[in-house]
């Protein structure tokens, strides 16, 4: 059962920037593409950035410009910059496999706030 560590959140002022990372457990991480998500208060989870088997990235218009995401296979891990960032980018993040989703971590804070 594969398993997703979220981590790097965090309290940053508007046009600050942050780095998350996501760790997930078990083999076959590679053959899979990944994505992060987020979930605001009072609204639905969605989609904002994903990257393919072979690097190639989409993104949510909401985020487009400001966000990217990586990938690096050795280490199991995936990973989201995030500049010039908005007080409507605060949410809970999380990581999964867009094409096939599994259970989801405990995700990760990032509150956008002067």
């Amino acid at each position: 059962q594969v398993q997703f560590v979220e981590s790097g959140g965090g309290l940053v002022q508007p046009g600050g920037s942050l780095r998350l990372s996501c760790v997930a457990s078990g083999s076959s991480f590679s053959v899979y593409t990944m994505g992060w998500y987020r979930q605001a208060p009072g609204k639905q989870r969605e989609l904002v950035a994903r990257v393919s088997t072979t690097g190639t990235t989409t993104y949510a218009d909401s985020v487009k410009g400001r966000l990217t995401i990586s990938r690096n296979n050795a280490k199991n891990a995936v990973y989201l910059q995030m500049d010039s960032l908005k007080p409507e980018d605060t949410a809970v993040y999380y990581c999964n496999r867009p094409t096939i989703l599994v259970g989801w971590g405990q995700g990760t804070q990032v509150t956008v706030s002067p």
